[in-house]
């Protein structure tokens, strides 16, 4: 009898090739591109189950499972300072810590589009991968499917993140209270105005980066002082201004900040004043608005500039009675402008 014949398959072309349809049909060229790509680089003993699922180990007694989720779409896909692999581990990762949760697991899916090159592909899987490992939270399960050429742009992902929340802990929108002090981890407006300045091709003095990061380890330094932590918010779309309203209405109270107060880029203040926008509705990726009790600020302001992430930490003001749910801010020449929600989009597809 003769030996059967063996199938050799051609490895990947990440240098020159291209996603086809063929890559979302769920056979051969599926399984090699997850194979030969996903799994390579993102391989780890949940994701290598191989199964449509994954089965994870429960967490601590006591604790509670806090789950997120978050699309990306934004444009570019490689801007300076990250991309959207970055950004998509990094934002789901952020949406469950600012519950004041422990992230746990990641999963990922993505929609290509029909002739995207490989090479990106692989730039983007290769660093997801990295910002997944840098922080310690794996991505455990995930999906492709692809669109025809002119039905996406590109690539699109959409990431879900679980993590623990320690019984008994409680922080929330809805519990700001007069009183309470409002600070911002760093400067406001960066991720925004990096997207801005590489979608349109702006050069300036001092080059805008992107502040994505994954905020988890400087959210536990602060939850570890033992401070009473009201809020904790990530201020991405719409930037502070809206972030800030959303608390307020959610909490039925208002807000006074000093514009001497926020810390911004020079080179993100002149980019917005060039383009005609306000920082204070730009998107940050790696920035953290927290409230917390008046008499506990101090140490959760050295807590934060003891951490990497938060060396620009600054208390921008107070939460107020307000029966209108109104952010208000003093300005530099002493009077009162309402930061009002943001109507419109200032700066679409940059997250």
């Amino acid at each position: 009898m003769s030996e059967p014949r063996k199938q050799y398959v051609r490895p990947l072309d990440l240098k020159h090739g291209r996603v086809d349809m063929a890559h979302g049909a769920g056979g051969k060229a599926m399984a090699q591109l997850i194979h030969e790509l996903f799994a390579r680089h993102l391989g780890n003993e949940w994701l290598d189950q191989g199964d449509d699922g994954a089965v994870l180990p429960a967490p601590a007694p006591g604790e509670q499972l806090v789950m997120a989720t978050d699309s990306h779409v934004v444009s570019p896909l490689f801007f300076p300072g990250g991309d959207i692999g970055c950004l998509a581990v990094h934002g789901t990762i952020n949406d469950v810590a600012v519950m004041g949760a422990r992230p746990l697991w990641l999963s990922a899916a993505f929609i290509l589009e029909e002739g995207f090159a490989l090479a990106d592909l692989a730039r983007i899987v290769e660093s997801m991968a990295a910002a997944a490992r840098k922080a310690g939270v794996p991505i455990v399960t995930g999906d492709t499917k692809v669109v025809e050429r002119g039905k996406g742009d590109g690539v699109f992902i959409t990431t879900t993140g679980v993590g623990a929340l320690q019984a008994g802990r409680r922080i929330g929108g809805q519990r700001a209270r007069p009183g309470d002090a409002i600070l911002v981890s760093g400067s406001i407006g960066d991720h925004g105005m990096a997207i801005m300045s590489e979608r349109e091709g702006l050069g300036f003095a001092s080059p805008i980066v992107s502040d994505t990061a994954a905020l988890h380890g400087l959210i536990e330094a602060v939850l570890a002082t033992g401070a009473d932590i009201r809020v904790l918010r990530d201020p991405t779309r719409g930037g502070l201004g809206t972030t800030l309203n959303e608390i307020a209405s959610q909490s039925g109270v208002g807000m006074l900040i000093e514009e001497k107060a926020l810390p911004l880029n020079p080179a993100v203040a002149a980019a917005c004043e060039f383009l005609g926008l306000d920082p204070l509705y730009v998107a940050n990726e790696g920035k953290l608005v927290l409230i917390c009790a008046e008499p506990d600020v101090e140490k959760v302001l050295g807590a934060l500039r003891g951490h990497a992430l938060g060396r620009e930490a600054a208390v921008l003001g107070t939460v107020v009675e307000d029966a209108h749910h109104f952010v208000q801010m003093t300005t530099s020449m002493g009077g009162r402008r309402i930061v009002d929600w943001l109507t419109g989009d200032q700066l679409p597809r940059i997250c």
